[in-house]
């Protein structure tokens, strides 16, 4: 899995001019999944995910988690994260995962992190997305 993660003040998604998913203040986190991946691998991730302490404090300090702030959480599925562009211009996706099985961590993960979060935007699996965000700080991270 791999992810990148970004505090913000909103995000949302739309498929077709209709929006499917979106939060108020809190972490927009596009994900990927390898060929390598496995369901094992999803709760450790959103444990990780879910207690990163990148919001600030009263002091201004990044110590507050996901939960601390009672943030959104948009997890938008992008298996362009595991392009390999080691070689000329034209990203090869070998390292990603097959739809059939990038759809089922992907659903796993949404409904893991539903239980561990509460509610959970989304984007659609597949689709073609438009992603609309207001980055907080800006505030990104690479989750490997």
């Amino acid at each position: 899995m791999k992810a990148v993660v970004q505090r913000v003040l909103s995000a949302s998604v739309q498929v077709d001019g209709e929006t499917v998913g979106s939060i108020g203040r809190g972490l927009l986190v596009f994900v990927g999944f390898g060929h390598d991946d496995t369901e094992a691998g999803i709760d450790p991730f959103l444990d990780r995910l879910l207690k990163l302490r990148i919001f600030e404090d009263e002091a201004g300090r990044m110590n507050r988690s996901l939960a601390d702030v009672a943030g959104g959480l948009l997890l938008v599925s992008q298996f362009t994260l595991l392009a390999d562009l080691a070689k000329g211009n034209r990203p090869s996706f070998g390292p990603a995962a097959s739809p059939e099985i990038a759809r089922h961590l992907y659903e796993r993960m949404l409904d893991r992190a539903a239980a561990k979060h509460g509610p959970v935007a989304a984007g659609r699996f597949g689709a073609d997305m438009k992603v609309a965000l207001i980055n907080d700080g800006p505030v990104t991270f690479v989750l490997p």
